[in-house]
Formats: structure tokens, C-alpha cells, sequence
């Protein structure tokens, strides 16, 4: 049966640098794969490398920088590219524009206290944002609106990515974004017939 809605998605990860955004993302990603499923990553930090090399971190420039990904997730996912966003996405009203403009917006919040956030440090931002290097560090000295109503709140301390990522899958299949078709091939090799 066709499914309208099979690809036509963004799955928008929002929450503080640190959070495990992207090490889900990655997973999903991988699941996604093992499904045949087209998607894309749209990698706030490599779409800011990328297209937004003339922004810095002001409020002005952290919006622009997300309307630039708002643009390319809704292109992608009209074309049925499921399209993952790991980005921290600071402010309310940039994400609300995201849900009006973006047909299945699928808001997760990666809900990782700025504690634990701190002692992951994946990249040595915080570090460099205590001690006065880096200014305007969402989280420490700009602020971070968390999410009111998100789609999904994932739980990094309590729950491994892998199970995270699974959350997602499961979301996505209930409600039609995905669907899995049994390859009888796979059957076969694992029933001996």
C-alpha cells in the first residue's frame, strides 16, 4: 500500500552542545541505512563550515544559519529525503518557523542537563567558553529556550544513544514515516530455506 508519508520528514534535534545530538543522529543514521532508506544528516556544524562561514555566533547569525537549514531540510524532505538535523537551534521562534514551514517537523529534544554537558565536552567548547575565550556560549553566557511541547524528549543519562535512536525509529514508524518491508532474501539465510 502507498504511503504518502514515507520520507516526507524532518527529524530536528535540538538541545546544548554536548547533548549527544549528533552521536544519535549518526545512529538513526545508520539504522535508516539498514532499511534502504534515503536520508540526509544536515550537520549544524558542517552546514555552518560549509554555507555559513561568514556568520559568527550572534543572535543575528545563529538565526540566519538556521533558516539556511530550515531552506535545505524542506527541499530535501518534499524530495521524500528523510532529513536529520543535529542542531542546537537556541531560540523558540526559529523552531516554531521551522514547524510552519516544514510540512512533517518532527521536534526532539535532547534533554542533557548542562552539568553532564560539561563534563562530555566533546570538542573542549565549554572549557574555552569558562574561561572567557568563547562569548556568547549558548548555555553559559546566551541563553538556550528549551523546547515547551517537543515531538520526542530523549533521555541521555538514563538511556544509551542506541536506545535513543531506536525511540526515534519507533516514532517514525507509527506514525508513517517509514515503513519496513520484510526482505524474504534475509529470511531465507537466517531460516535455512
Amino acid at each position: 500500500m502507498y504511503n504518502n508519508r514515507e520520507g516526507n520528514v524532518v527529524v530536528w534535534f535540538t538541545g546544548l552542545s554536548g547533548s549527544g545530538k549528533t552521536t544519535i543522529s549518526n545512529i538513526l543514521s545508520e539504522k535508516l541505512k539498514s532499511f534502504n532508506k534515503n536520508h540526509e544528516i544536515l550537520d549544524g556544524d558542517v552546514v555552518r563550515k560549509e554555507l555559513s562561514p561568514d556568520l559568527g555566533f550572534s543572535k543575528e547569525d545563529r538565526e540566519k544559519h538556521n533558516y539556511r537549514i530550515i531552506y535545505l531540510a524542506k527541499l530535501l524532505s518534499r524530495n521524500r529525503i528523510i532529513t536529520i538535523v543535529p542542531v542546537i537551534a537556541p531560540f523558540k521562534n526559529i523552531r516554531e518557523y521551522a514547524r510552519e514551514h516544514i510540512e512533517n517537523f518532527v521536534e526532539i529534544y535532547v534533554n542533557t542537563p548542562i552539568e553532564e554537558c560539561i563534563k562530555r565536552d566533546p570538542k573542549g567548547l565549554y572549557e574555552k567558553a569558562l574561561k572567557g575565550e568563547i562569548k556568547e556560549f549558548t548555555g553559559l553566557s546566551s541563553p538556550y529556550e528549551e523546547p515547551e511541547q517537543p515531538d520526542l524528549i530523549m533521555d541521555t543519562i538514563n538511556y544509551t544513544p542506541e536506545q535513543c535512536a531506536d525511540h526515534v525509529i519507533e516514532y517514525l514508524e507509527k506514525n508513517n514515516f517509514i515503513q519496513h518491508e520484510i526482505n524474504y532474501n534475509d529470511l531465507r539465510r537466517v531460516y535455512g530455506k
